[in-house]
């Protein structure tokens, strides 16, 4: 008697539990929807910018050199390998002619026509463009203007500008998102000017206006955790040169404040760099952060909980305004301009070397509101559908 009771009891309270999961899921689509409806009713009310998706959708991109996006004959363990294929790709060039990194010796416009590696894996434009495995994805460039914001206000780096300008024209009609000079506030490793960063951002959208390129949407990127609404208001460069706003998520996402400023000045938010770092109690102090390596599951299950679920949670309360996000699916650990970085020397964020993570980002990134490459994805962004 003792057993029926208790086995009944047990069904009982699996009934329960199931229909609780039931309750749950059910309130959790209701509020997923009603943050649709409030995205699309906030869109609404301002006009939507260069490339911007409406009703809440998001342009997925994944960064940031060839290893760790693949696709490639040299290449071939990347996200491209592994996933359905994104909106579009991140990848880096420069404004910097002279400037060293890691023994790489800049010309400027440097990744773009020949292979480069600043320290962090291979990076080369055309190979990817030339390959099948990119056609149909739009681009985000990171250009660094690290040190020479001054002479590109003076016009001295005009003549590379142009050729870029030239450049990006010819892309038509694949979309190309310009990060220009970013991460302006990160101080402790960018080192930029306000005055003449400013400056350099405007000048460099001047020109390429005076060019007529049409397929460039200018985004102006944070940190994500240096700046209050003060301090960014004091860099921005005015509405008429912002397409879009970003910033990067990797350990102090808590702190952002670029949600808030763009959603005062009616724009986008583009969440531009993103890759599973985790705060301990000194990384405020030092800059370190715990090892993160996928491969290790009890690490990967940490930072499912603690960064990627706070990233969606991101995405999925902010539908008004972020509307883009790149993930860098690389081995930061193994590239030598990491190899001293506290924050970054201990992480490995490639996606496809944990089962678990693979799964959980597959079925999140699965959702309908994200946008992945397809043939009319050019036509569409266009529209802003």
């Amino acid at each position: 008697m003792f057993t029926i009771t208790w086995l009944v009891a047990c069904e009982n309270v699996s009934e329960q539990a199931n229909n609780q999961d039931s309750v749950r899921e059910n309130r959790q689509k209701s509020e997923a929807k009603n943050k649709v409806t409030k995205a699309s009713a906030n869109t609404s009310k301002r006009k939507l910018a260069k490339y911007e998706p409406s009703n809440g959708n998001v342009i997925v991109f994944i960064g940031q050199e060839m290893e760790a996006l693949g696709g490639l004959e040299e290449f071939k363990d990347g996200y491209l390998d592994h996933f359905k294929r994104p909106a579009g790709w991140t990848t880096y060039t420069n404004l910097t002619p002279g400037e060293n990194s890691f023994g790489f010796i800049n010309k400027g416009l440097d990744g773009i026509w020949s292979t480069a590696d600043w320290g962090d894996s291979k990076s080369n434009l055309s190979l990817q463009l030339k390959d099948q495995d990119y056609e149909n994805m739009a681009l985000a460039i990171g250009l660094s203007l690290v040190g020479h914001t001054k002479q590109i206000a003076k016009g001295e780096r005009d003549t590379l500008i142009i050729k870029m300008g030239n450049y990006l024209k010819s892309l038509a009609p694949r979309p190309v998102f310009l990060r220009i000079g970013y991460e302006f506030d990160g101080h402790a490793w960018n080192h930029y000017d306000l005055k003449s960063h400013k400056a350099s951002f405007r000048r460099i959208k001047d020109k390429l206006d005076s060019l007529q390129v049409t397929n460039v949407a200018y985004v102006w990127q944070s940190t994500g955790w240096v700046s209050d609404q003060d301090l960014l208001e004091e860099w921005y460069p005015g509405d008429e040169y912002v397409d879009w706003c970003g910033y990067s998520f990797f350990s102090r996402w808590k702190e952002q404040e670029m949600i808030e400023f763009a959603r005062k000045k009616g724009k986008p938010v583009f969440i531009a760099e993103a890759s599973p770092l985790i705060s301990d109690h000194m990384t405020k102090f030092d800059g370190n952060t715990k090892e993160t390596i996928l491969s290790k599951p009890q690490q990967a299950e940490e930072a499912w909980k603690k960064w990627f679920v706070p990233f969606f949670k991101t995405i999925n309360d902010n539908p008004d305004v972020v509307k883009a996000i790149s993930y860098i699916n690389c081995n930061w650990k193994a590239q030598k301009m990491w190899k001293d970085n506290p924050s970054f020397k201990r992480i490995d964020a490639r996606l496809q070397t944990s089962k678990e993570i693979t799964n959980q980002w597959k079925k999140e990134i699965g959702r309908s509101k994200y946008i992945h490459s397809s043939p009319s994805l050019y036509t569409d962004l266009q529209a802003n559908k």
